[in-house]
């Protein structure tokens, strides 16, 4: 009883609906398909050059990445997405400045197939009027965190549920890398993950009012990372 009333409140102080955390749990689920499990965001270069090696220095770099690097970014830009939805002029801004903020080649290789992985399938199952408005106007690569933003604002599901689900589905996808290529056990990889639940909602608050004109990071280890990554000579991810 005592979790399920704990539940209850937690949807209730994020303003969600039943419907709408089930399209989110849906969304950014693992066996949704946009293939998120072939991605390390850099992470196995770090491991190959001994940048990380074990569950202290994963929880670090995961937890550098979500509050200073591109999940910060990605939370951003998500929630400017979210917000420019049924705007055309808004949202053309805002994919040509997320695509123009991603650091590496692999990265961009990243977020943009996910993102028109995550299109495909969610205009497929959960269709809405702000997804085809987006596939009319742009007609380049959109950004998986745009993609997801603008579907959440068309479903009407809560802008700062959207942002917790999408930044645990992020870091996530970046332990259960580390998890396999490290390799960590799998209960360090659940330590690690619930250890990031004091970490992320500050990134959410942070992103709701964030201005783009100042938005930065300071993970150049992770850059670098990626960028070494395009070379690397064995490779079981692709970045």
């Amino acid at each position: 009883m005592a979790a399920i009333q704990w539940f209850t409140v937690m949807s209730t102080d994020l303003g969600i609906t039943g419907g709408a955390l089930y399209q989110l749990m849906s969304w950014l689920s693992p066996s949704y398909p946009v293939g998120a499990y072939t991605y390390s965001h850099g992470l196995e270069h770090a491991v190959e050059s001994g940048w990380v090696t074990d569950a202290a220095t994963t929880r670090a770099w995961v937890e550098q990445i979500v509050a200073a690097g591109d999940g910060h970014v990605d939370a951003v830009t998500l929630a400017h997405a979210y917000r420019g939805a049924g705007s055309v002029q808004q949202v053309a801004q805002i994919v040509e400045f997320a695509n123009a903020f991603i650091p590496t080649a692999e990265l961009e290789l990243e977020s943009t197939m996910q993102g028109a992985a995550f299109l495909d399938i969610t205009e497929k199952a959960w269709a809405t009027k702000a997804l085809i408005e987006l596939r009319s106007v742009i007609v380049g690569p959109i950004p998986y965190p745009v993609a997801v933003g603008i579907a959440a604002a068309g479903h009407k599901v809560p802008l700062e549920a959207t942002l917790h689900a999408y930044l645990h589905a992020f870091a996530a996808n970046m332990v259960s890398a580390a998890v396999r290529l490290i390799p960590l056990g799998q209960t360090d990889g659940q330590l690690i993950t619930a250890a990031l639940g004091d970490v992320i909602p500050a990134v959410v608050k942070r992103a709701v009012d964030a201005d783009l004109d100042t938005l930065s990071t300071n993970t150049l280890m992770a850059d670098i990372g990626s960028m070494k990554h395009e070379t690397q000579y064995t490779r079981l991810f692709r970045s």
